[in-house]
């Protein structure tokens, strides 16, 4: 059996209330992790907020789309940089979560283990 990735593993630790995880709304998270997408980024709670990245060491790459909320009512919002901040409000964390992956940009693969490094960017 392959060994967990780190992405794995973090989804894991959260899901599973693990010592040494992040906290976050648990509806919130299973929503997320339900798509295949999100679940290849990683994940990372904190604050009410549930963020997802393309690398799993800090400095994260903080250019995708995130939720803020719990099971009573979800808002996602577009990364800092964007023009059009709030993309939806008042979500269940189901259809937060399928927002996130309806503005996901289209290289959006798979998070990359260390820190992030813009494309082009050599590290």
């Amino acid at each position: 059996m392959a060994e967990e990735t780190v992405v794995e593993k973090t989804w894991r630790g959260i899901l599973n209330r693990l010592p040494g995880a992040r906290r976050g709304d648990l509806a919130v998270i299973e929503a997320a992790y339900t798509e295949p997408r999100l679940r290849a980024l990683f994940p990372f709670p904190s604050h009410g907020a549930l963020t997802f990245h393309r690398n799993t060491e800090f400095p994260w790459s903080n250019d995708l789309p995130f939720i803020v909320g719990d099971v009573q009512a979800c808002t996602v919002y577009a990364p800092l940089h964007a023009s059009k901040r709030v993309l939806g409000e008042s979500l269940t964390p189901r259809e937060a979560a399928a927002l996130v992956v309806a503005y996901l940009p289209d290289d959006c693969g798979p998070a990359l283990e260390g820190p992030w490094s813009p494309p082009g960017n050599p590290h």
